[in-house]
């Protein structure tokens, strides 16, 4: 007798309560355990406070869950005051009862003289709070305050299960914020069994850059990611940059749109690029690769399409006048606002920064083609696996969002062909390739596509000019330059 089939159960989803803080939600598939309590812990100065306030105040403005913020260090008025540059007004949220900050001084001698210590005042008091405004979430920063006096480390896990046990009851979503202990995630190392959710934040000092990170340490009842993940602390408050957040289902166009070089489209299925793809230029210095990617804007410019150009090495006075020597007049497109172009060095901050920023401004300025000239730069403030972090997040937002995106990347001449500068290859649609060549005592450059997805395209090395009428791609070249510019 065959054996009847159980049948599957449908999975019951641990309800969430979302953060409302970019990528985080991503990475917690929704947030954070709704009804329970979240503990956030981490070392002075990694955002502690501000990623709990931020939770409580995305809550009442973005999801209408009022919520009361328990301090045991910061007053009302400090902490509106701290969190004002970032935007967030407090007074006004407790204004219309959507919020509730609460100070409670604990004076630590007046608990070792008398040697009594119990949880019930704060209960109460919490309680009223939470009950005033029907608050659904709450923060308590930060708990080494709360139990300092105690020695005892059986009392304090005890007290720390009572403390959660009572929030729970409460079907609040709570935050407790710790300090990092020497060698322990936490400074009594128990609170991480108690709760439910485990973040850990961690601000760290390389090479004399500032980066901060954040990792799930522990989900119950939760998928999660468990990486280290990027975060930021911007005029806009917390964002969290998972490089795994962002998935491979983007559409692909079959748009094709111009290199703004006519011979260059030839090569390329006499189309040109698709719309949406990632483009590397690579080559020596001097080779050309800017002024490429000059003719490249200057066509979608003249397509009434919108460009952002980030360059890291000239500014924008200097990048106009020099392609206005080749031909290529890129002021007017800026005056028009179609092109805008973000001018800094790499090491004015870090990789996160950078990254951020430049999400900023693409949502801001809304391009349909975006330069960065050249990548390579990046390496001065992270290593290879970093930079390629970075790229890999970018180049997925862009792809996202159906923008086309266009790098430039430095080749020194010991370099082979078939390398990556970044180790990004991979991730690259297309791939054009520059070279400085020298035969018979004469300086010349040379092109070819080294790949095209999607497409049909040119296996041959054309030698290319720079004229002061623009960028002219001549014919095959001479069998004696092709051997200087075979990788072997």
């Amino acid at each position: 007798m065959t054996p009847a089939k159980r049948k599957k159960q449908p999975m019951k989803l641990l309800p969430k309560s979302p953060t409302g803080i970019p990528g985080m939600d991503e990475i917690t598939s929704g947030g954070l355990p709704e009804g329970r309590p979240t503990l956030v812990a981490g070392s002075a100065g990694c955002g502690k406070t501000l990623f709990a306030m931020e939770f409580l105040v995305n809550g009442a403005i973005q999801y209408n869950e009022p919520g009361v913020f328990v301090a045991f260090e910061e007053n009302a008025e400090e902490l509106a005051q701290n969190v004002a540059s970032l935007g967030f007004d407090l007074k006004h949220l407790v204004k219309q009862k959507k919020l509730i900050l609460d100070h409670i001084q604990i004076e630590r001698s007046e608990i070792e003289e008398t040697g009594e210590y119990d949880l019930e005042g704060l209960f109460i008091r919490l309680g009223h709070a939470i009950d005033t405004i029907g608050a659904k979430r709450v923060v308590l920063d930060t708990i080494e305050v709360l139990f300092a006096a105690l020695p005892n480390h059986t009392i304090v896990r005890a007290e720390l299960q009572r403390l959660f046990r009572w929030l729970k009851s409460k079907g609040v979503t709570a935050i407790i914020t710790a300090e990092r202990g020497d060698g322990t995630l936490t400074r009594f190392g128990l609170e991480e069994y108690v709760a439910d959710c485990v973040i850990l934040l961690d601000h760290r000092v390389s090479d004399q850059m500032s980066t901060r990170r954040l990792r799930i340490v522990k989900y119950r009842g939760s998928l999660h990611g468990t990486n280290e993940y990027p975060f930021l602390i911007t005029k806009d408050g917390i964002s969290v940059l998972p490089i795994t957040s962002l998935g491979l289902d983007h559409k692909a166009s079959r748009e094709r749109i111009s290199s703004g070089i006519k011979e260059l489209d030839d090569m390329l299925d006499g189309k040109g690029f698709y719309r949406g793809s990632s483009i590397l230029l690579s080559g020596t210095a001097g080779s050309g690769k800017t002024s490429l990617a000059a003719a490249f804007v200057d066509a979608a410019c003249q397509r009434s399409e919108r460009c952002l150009y980030f360059a890291f090495e000239e500014s924008t006075s200097q990048v106009l006048r020099n392609m206005r020597s080749i031909g290529i007049d890129l002021a007017p497109h800026v005056k028009k606002g179609l092109l805008q172009y973000h001018v800094a060095r790499p090491t004015l901050y870090g990789l996160e920064m950078h990254l951020v920023t430049m999400y900023d401004l693409i949502k801001e300025h809304k391009p349909e083609i975006v330069v960065l000239d050249p990548i390579t730069d990046f390496f001065a403030v992270g290593s290879k696996a970093e930079v390629k972090a970075t790229l890999t997040r970018i180049i997925d937002f862009l792809k996202t969002n159906q923008i086309t995106a266009l790098f430039t990347s430095y080749t020194s001449e010991e370099d082979g062909l078939d390398q990556s500068i970044v180790g990004i290859s991979s991730l690259i649609d297309a791939w054009i390739s520059l070279r400085n060549l020298e035969s018979n005592g004469e300086r010349h450059r040379g092109l070819f596509v080294l790949k095209s997805r999607g497409m049909a395209h040119s296996n041959q090395i054309r030698s290319y000019h720079l004229t002061d009428d623009g960028i002219k791609i001549g014919a095959v070249d001479l069998t004696g330059r092709r051997t200087e510019l075979n990788p072997s």
